[in-house]
């Protein structure tokens, strides 16, 4: 990036020089040709040094997706080795009905995967699917009920899939780690013909419960927003929005 600029500057200078000295010694045409060929060149190196530096923030870009993948899949294949680990203790154990019930666990939980893999904005899926791959702290657990699709919505679905994805960031980055069991966040969508439903329900401890207000209301300005108090135990907190045409 130092050196990006550094030839920018140059270039710059570059560009301005012949001109300037056109000014002092007018009326010499070597001048007025030397400036035009030294802004032509400017422009040139100018767009070489962008093109550049584009193609190396893609490749960071491109970079950090894959590890970000990697770590991803890697939760992911972690979780289906323990469960093919109980599994075989049930199996080796002969407790069939334990080996039927953790099953159907797995079961529900490919549905619940599914339903998210079609809700159809791709950047709150990936986000979803990667989350444990940013934090340690909180879990997040996401149920969608059957036939939720964000472009089915009357609204914008990507704008609605940025605000869900603001809204769990703002619980991500205000949860105050325990150094035991982690925080929980469940969020439940759900959807008629006329509008996107989304509920929070949260357990755990929140730092700066102010800024966290302020942050959940700058996401959802312009949509109605019910915080309620459950007065559950260990904190739980429940959030609705809904989204309208």
């Amino acid at each position: 990036m130092n050196r990006l600029q550094t030839a920018k500057k140059i270039v710059a200078i570059a560009a301005v020089l012949p001109v300037a000295a056109g000014f002092v010694w007018p009326g010499e045409l070597w001048l007025y040709t030397l400036a035009v060929a030294g802004l032509a060149g400017s422009a040139l190196l100018w767009v070489m040094a962008e093109r550049r530096n584009h193609a190396e923030q893609t490749r960071r870009t491109i970079h950090t997706i894959q590890a970000a993948s990697i770590r991803t899949l890697n939760h992911h294949r972690h979780d289906w080795m323990n469960d093919l680990q109980v599994l075989y203790g049930y199996i080796r154990m002969q407790k069939l009905d334990r080996t039927i019930e953790y099953v159907e666990k797995i079961r529900d939980k490919m549905a619940q995967e599914s339903k998210i893999a079609k809700l159809g904005e791709p950047a709150l899926v990936n986000y979803i699917q990667s989350f444990r791959a940013m934090t340690n702290a909180i879990q997040l657990c996401v149920e969608v009920e059957d036939g939720v699709m964000l472009q089915d919505l009357p609204v914008d679905s990507a704008k609605v899939a940025e605000s869900l994805i603001d809204i769990i960031n703002a619980y991500r980055f205000a949860a105050v780690p325990t150094g035991g069991e982690p925080s929980m966040l469940t969020m439940k969508l759900s959807m008629d013909d006329e509008a996107l439903y989304a509920a929070f329900y949260y357990q755990g401890e929140l730092s700066g419960e102010q800024r966290f207000a302020s942050k959940i209301n700058q996401q959802l300005e312009g949509a109605p927003l019910r915080p309620v108090h459950t007065g559950q135990p260990h904190g739980s907190m429940l959030l609705r929005a809904e989204w309208r045409a």
